[in-house]
C-alpha cells in the first residue's frame, strides 16, 4: 500500500526544503516497501550520516527490530533507524538529511536517558522533551529580540500582521518534527508546532536555504547536547498563521480566532 505517499502535494511551502529528496523518495516508496528503504539507504552511504553515538547511519525494516530492544537505543547502538513504510516514518528520515546534527543529538540524549533510567510505563521530563522536540516542533529562526518576545508572549497581531514584513527577513519557520510534517499532508487551522527559538545573526538571512539550514542544525545540535531540556522552552505556534503559507492569512482577520490563536494563560 502507498499509505498515503500520493497525497504529499510539494507546492505546500512547508515542504520546500526537503521537495527534492522528497520526490525521490516518495516515487520510491510508491514502488513499494522494499524499494522504499534501498532508496533510504542509498542515500544513507552517500551521506555518511552518524546516528548518536557516532555509529553509520542506515534504514531496516520495522520488524527488524530486536524484541525487547528500545527504538532510540537500538539507532544510538547499530545506526539502523526502524522504519515503516507510512508517511510518519517518511517524514523522520527526511529529517535524519536535513538536520543530520539535530537527529543525532536527539538521538544521544534520547539514548542517554534510557540507559540511565531504562524503560518504563513513562519517559520522565527529559525524554518527553525530546520527544516533543522530535515529533512536533518549528525552528523559530530569529534576528530580532522583539518578534522572539512575541512569540513567547502569544502576541499573535504583533507577530503576524504588525510585524508580517519580518518574515523571511528577520525570524522565518522552518520544520522540523516528522509528526508535524504529517499531519500538514491535511493540513487544518489550529494545526499547531512547538516552536524552539533559535537566536541567528542578521546576515544569516542573506544565505540560501542550504546555508540556513546548516547554520541552524550545527546550533541546535549543540543545545540540545549541552543544555537540559523540558516542555517549557518550546512557545505555542498555529503553522498557518506563517505569512505566506496560507492564502486566508492575507486577512488580518484570520488571526481574530481566540481558539487557534489563544491568548497566554500564563507569563513566559
Amino acid at each position: 500500500m502507498s499509505a498515503g505517499f500520493a497525497d504529499v502535494d510539494w507546492a505546500r511551502p512547508w515542504f520546500a526544503p526537503i521537495e527534492a529528496r522528497g520526490r525521490r523518495w516518495q516515487a520510491a516508496a510508491l514502488d513499494g516497501y522494499a524499494q522504499y528503504l534501498a532508496a533510504l539507504n542509498d542515500a544513507a552511504a552517500a551521506a555518511a550520516h552518524v546516528t548518536g553515538r557516532g555509529k553509520p547511519l542506515a534504514f531496516i525494516a520495522q520488524e527488524a527490530l530486536p524484541a525487547g530492544a528500545s527504538y532510540e537505543g537500538h539507532i544510538a547502538q547499530t545506526g539502523c533507524v526502524p522504519t515503516r513504510h507510512n508517511l510518519h516514518d517518511f517524514f523522520n528520515g527526511l529529517m535524519w538529511f536535513a538536520y543530520p546534527r539535530i537527529k543525532a543529538a536527539l538521538n544521544a540524549r534520547q539514548a542517554a536517558q534510557i540507559d540511565a533510567l531504562g524503560i518504563g510505563p513513562t519517559r520522565g521530563g527529559m525524554r518527553d522533551a525530546l520527544t516533543l522536540f522530535d515529533e512536533n516542533a518549528v525552528l523559530f529562526a530569529c534576528a530580532d529580540p522583539s518578534l522572539a518576545d512575541a512569540l513567547r508572549g502569544f502576541g499573535w497581531h504583533t507577530l503576524f500582521v504588525d510585524e508580517r514584513a519580518a518574515w523571511g527577513t528577520r525570524c522565518e519557520a522552518r520544520m522540523f518534527g516528522h509528526a508535524l510534517l504529517e499531519k500538514l499532508v491535511a493540513p487544518y487551522k489550529a494545526c499547531t508546532a512547538h516552536a524552539w527559538i533559535v537566536d541567528v545573526p542578521a546576515d544569516y538571512f542573506a544565505g540560501d536555504d542550504a546555508a540556513r539550514c546548516a547554520i541552524i542544525d550545527e546550533a541546535v545540535s549543540a543545545r540540545i547536547a549541552a543544555e537540559p531540556l523540558d516542555s517549557r522552552a518550546f512557545a505555542p505556534l498555529p503553522v498557518l498563521g506563517v505569512p505566506g503559507w496560507w492564502d486566508a492569512n492575507a486577512s488580518p482577520g484570520f488571526y481574530d480566532d481566540a481558539s487557534v490563536f489563544r491568548p497566554g494563560r500564563r507569563s513566559r
